[in-house]
């Protein structure tokens, strides 16, 4: 019995997927035309809650950051960072973009500039400025923004306090013992739920990159079996670096990673059109931050309101959703720093790496579309997950920047399915920091025999749009988080000052 309630989370975890992932395989078009319904519904409703609630957490980061608890540790205050800054640095960025900007680094500036909202006339300058402004807010501050409030909650109450890394910790204040019952077990369920689903999306998004990749590159056919081929490597290969633990797995690959990502972007920066791009990169900050307050707060409801919903608030949805998972993650990683130390960290560096890749692979696109070969955008467009390619086709050295880009992305595949088992074994074995080898090798194969059948099948759209769903729930217990973090601190505050006057 003892061991049937540790694994409590786990198991009604594990059913709860099955519930939804069957549907998936067995009727996918309805699975889908379900899984649409939910999602349209979701963000037409709670649209204008995702903006003010995202920009609520940036709010509540700078705040922290600058107020009188920001130099209170995530740990004991004789704690030490347990990781250099470029080993924390490189594990929380493969963690919190991932896959994401290799498959979108070229493709939604391209898709921004056909299709804008109304208000904008398509293929103009004034599309290709918004294209830009808008690449660098959907990935930039506000997704970091979101994940420091979760990271700093949980950091703080397992560390500081020395309760269980797990998101239903962070409400202690709030609801005392209960965390360690039934309301405890579905904010884990439902925090396992979203991960599931998004790590699931990401690894079948990423086969079918790397799968185009290798038949740009070598000309063969991108069967289904060879995505599942691909599938199964990266699963050996992400399972052997959890296993090795985050000190030599994880981070070792994470690291590799992020020295690929500066290697592929100083490429493309002095291969490609340099000044232009650097243009670029001068207007779209200076768009960016000119209209910064404007476009959070934004839903448009009287022009462009369909294309804020099938953009803004799907990546506001999509990083809530992720948050669980890079939270957790993130706080594992991040014992030893302050909280001024940890904001900064996380929200400054991260955004600045983004605005170098978009203004480095969007500039280039644009150079392409506008001064030498006019239909490019409508190609990338048109098949996302090789723009990248096809971009690399106007450059020098072309089989080069092919193959340096699948080394790039079989590596963000491997951190992100290593990331994920391993936060998944913590969520589900009490939040255990060391969670047991069967439990990642569980999850793993879990997340891999799921994306590999629902890539079959058709069903990993649909479950993209469930694991938004997650979204709505996790907005309200994020709100709730900052009460109950707020809490904690003021208590920390107010005992170290009585200590200090002893």
């Amino acid at each position: 019995m003892e061991k049937l309630k540790d694994n409590a989370v786990f198991v009604i975890a594990f059913f709860v997927i099955l519930v939804f992932v069957i549907p998936g395989i067995v009727v996918p078009e309805r699975f889908y035309e379900f899984a649409d319904f939910l999602d349209q519904s979701i963000t037409e409703t709670f649209g204008w809650a995702y903006l003010i609630s995202a920009f609520l957490f940036l709010i509540f980061c700078i705040y922290l950051a600058f107020s009188k608890y920001g130099n209170i540790k995530l740990g004991k205050p004789q704690d030490k960072p347990q990781f250099t800054y470029f080993g924390w640095f490189s594990m929380l960025f493969a963690a919190g973009m991932g896959i994401g900007i290799m498959f979108w680094g070229v493709a939604e500036p391209m898709s921004h500039y056909l299709n804008p909202p109304d208000h904008v006339d398509e293929e103009s300058a004034e599309a290709a400025e918004f294209a830009m402004q808008y690449s660098f807010f959907h990935w930039s501050i506000h997704p970091w923004a979101i994940y420091i409030t979760m990271s700093l909650c949980i950091a703080y109450f397992s560390f500081r306090r020395d309760m269980p890394p797990l998101i239903s910790s962070c409400f202690y204040p709030l609801i005392g013992e209960r965390i360690y019952s039934t309301p405890g077990y579905i904010i884990d369920v439902l925090a396992i739920f979203a991960t599931v689903f998004g790590i699931v999306t990401s690894l079948g998004l990423g086969a079918l990159q790397i799968t185009s990749g290798i038949g740009e590159v070598f000309g063969v056919e991108t069967s289904y079996g060879l995505k599942l081929l691909i599938i199964g490597v990266v699963t050996v290969m992400f399972l052997a670096s959890t296993l090795y633990g985050v000190d030599r797995g994880i981070q070792i690959i994470s690291k590799t990673n992020i020295i690929f990502v500066f290697v592929l972007l100083a490429a493309v920066i002095i291969v490609g059109p340099t000044v232009y791009i650097l243009n670029v990169m001068t207007q779209s900050i200076s768009d960016f931050t000119t209209n910064f307050v404007s476009m959070s707060l934004s839903t448009n409801p009287f022009r462009g309101y369909e294309w804020t919903q099938s953009w803004t608030f799907f990546y506001w949805a999509w990083w809530i959703s992720w948050s669980p998972f890079v939270g957790l993650f993130v706080a594992s990683i991040s014992r030893g720093r302050s909280i001024s130390e940890f904001i900064s960290g996380a929200l400054i560096v991260p955004a600045l790496l983004t605005f170098l890749w978009f203004s480095a692979f969007g500039g280039t696109g644009f150079d392409i579309e506008l001064n030498q070969a006019s239909g490019f955008a409508d190609k990338v467009a048109d098949e996302v997950e090789v723009g990248l390619y096809y971009m690399f086709e106007h450059l020098p050295a072309t089989i080069l920047f092919n193959i340096l880009t699948l080394m790039l992305l079989i590596v963000f595949f491997v951190t992100s399915g290593a990331s994920a088992t391993h936060v998944l074994s913590m969520m589900s074995t009490g939040g255990n920091m060391y969670p047991p080898a069967y439990k990642k090798v569980t999850w793993g194969v879990i997340i891999s025999v799921v994306a590999s059948v629902l890539l079959y099948a058709g069903g990993l759209e649909a479950l993209q749009k469930m694991a938004i769903t997650a979204a709505l729930p996790f907005t309200i217990i994020m709100l709730l988080m900052i009460v109950s973090l707020m809490r904690g601190l003021d208590y920390e505050y107010r005992k170290e000052l009585q200590d200090s006057e002893k």
